[in-house]
């Protein structure tokens, strides 16, 4: 097909989904999100699309190194680029808002596809665990039905509708599966829907991370799934990181790290690395308490001893700070180099994540960075904050709660080969 097809995306997040659309050619019309932090690096990362296609990275550049500041870059981007970005809550209250800002962006254009997935917790095994209602009556539940609403104003041929694998089981408090009646919803609207559970090391992403991935197509045929292709051989966490410097725990730099030379055809091939050689911002690890000492020493023996992976009720009493104590049970988890890793999840702000560097022989934080390599977001991918200094609580948070970029590229390239 001649010419960009328009997507919208909804509930964008940091943009891990759209980053994998704009790769396989799709053009961006307007990212919906909710949380300011993530608006910011959806801001920061069309501002960066459009100084790549203008010509201008060195602007991108000297913003990543703190020559200048977040105003002082929008300032140098046209005002569309960076309203493009709605920083709303989707509801029954704010649709007709958002919907004018999208038709003043969309024009005379056709919206061709909308992707995008509501908060995952509301269906997430964990989210259900933790409710003491078990996430009956939560509004998040049904933020399907805002989704159905723009497929019905904008009729687009496709759209992509991704959740954690919880989807599959969750039901209201009438025993209804939540997938089913989406679904009946989408068909309503005249929308025939596939769905597929994806594991992302099978498509050359370094984690075992699995998605819910439904497509629906407009009208009446079936079998059009666009299934990417597999990856032929297992990709580890260890190519992914090996030009990144050594660091122990509160050591690094969040705004520049320079990395190695290794040339390492994984980073390539995912669009880790390109041609264009900026900094590296975000490799900082946390520091460590004492308490984190204990607890490091304790998981990765656990790990290297019997590969399993330290359950937090069985930690000595002394060593517990949750409060919560039904869930996320496996927080405190080692980063396996020679295999694809376990899930990046939003919650390594606070737990989890540990890694063994080979160098340095000491245990500490995955940084932000490496938490983005394994979700394979490109390392010119900057992650704001809502006050415009950088944080990595923000980073991580955003970094885990991303699709993985490269597996987003891979389905699109596969949707757009039906068009």
């Amino acid at each position: 097909m001649s010419g960009k097809l328009n997507y919208l995306d909804l509930f964008a997040g940091a943009g891990g989904l759209s980053e994998g659309f704009i790769r396989a050619g799709f053009n961006p019309i307007a990212h919906v999100e909710m949380d300011r932090a993530a608006c910011y690096t959806l801001r920061t990362r069309m501002s960066y699309h459009w100084l790549r296609k203008n010509g201008n990275l060195e602007l991108y550049t000297n913003y990543l190194e703190g020559a200048i500041n977040r105003v002082e870059f929008y300032d140098s981007v046209p005002d569309e680029v960076i309203e493009s970005v709605v920083n709303i809550e989707i509801g029954k209250n704010t649709l007709s808002d958002i919907f004018h800002r999208i038709d003043q962006r969309l024009g005379n254009r056709k919206l061709d596809l909308i992707v995008g997935g509501p908060p995952c917790q509301a269906y997430s095994l964990v989210g259900r665990s933790r409710s003491p209602s078990k996430m009956k009556g939560d509004k998040r539940n049904y933020l399907y039905v805002f989704y159905a609403k723009f497929l019905q104003k904008y009729k687009p041929t496709y759209f992509v509708f991704e959740n954690v694998t919880g989807l599959l089981s969750a039901k209201d408090q009438d025993h209804n599966s939540y997938l089913e009646l989406m679904r009946d919803l989408f068909e309503k609207h005249g929308y025939k829907t596939e769905i597929e559970t994806l594991l992302a090391s099978d498509y050359g992403i370094p984690q075992n991370r699995k998605r819910v991935i439904l497509i629906g197509k407009r009208g009446k045929s079936t079998s059009f799934y666009p299934n990417p292709n597999k990856c032929e051989s297992d990709v580890s966490a260890k190519k992914f990181f090996l030009d990144l410097p050594a660091l122990a725990a509160g050591e690094g730099n969040i705004r520049s790290s320079k990395v190695g030379s290794q040339n390492e055809s994984e980073l390539y091939n995912s669009g880790i690395r390109n041609s264009y050689k900026p900094p590296v911002t975000f490799h900082q690890a946390r520091p460590h308490t004492e308490q984190d000492l204990e607890i490091y020493k304790i998981t990765v023996e656990l790990w290297n001893e019997k590969r399993v992976r330290l359950n937090y009720n069985e930690l000595p009493e002394q060593l517990k700070t949750h409060h919560h104590r039904n869930s996320f049970l496996d927080r405190f988890k080692v980063v396996d180099q020679d295999s694809p890793s376990h899930t990046v999840v939003a919650h390594i702000a606070k737990d989890g994540h540990y890694y063994i560097h080979p160098d340095i022989n000491q245990n500490r934080s995955i940084t932000p960075r490496e938490a983005a390599r394994l979700q394979t977001f490109p390392d010119d991918y900057y992650f704001e904050s809502s006050s415009g200094k950088p944080s990595r609580t923000h980073a991580y948070c955003q970094i885990g709660n991303a699709v993985p970029v490269f597996l987003a590229q891979k389905i699109a390239g596969k949707l757009k080969e039906n068009w």
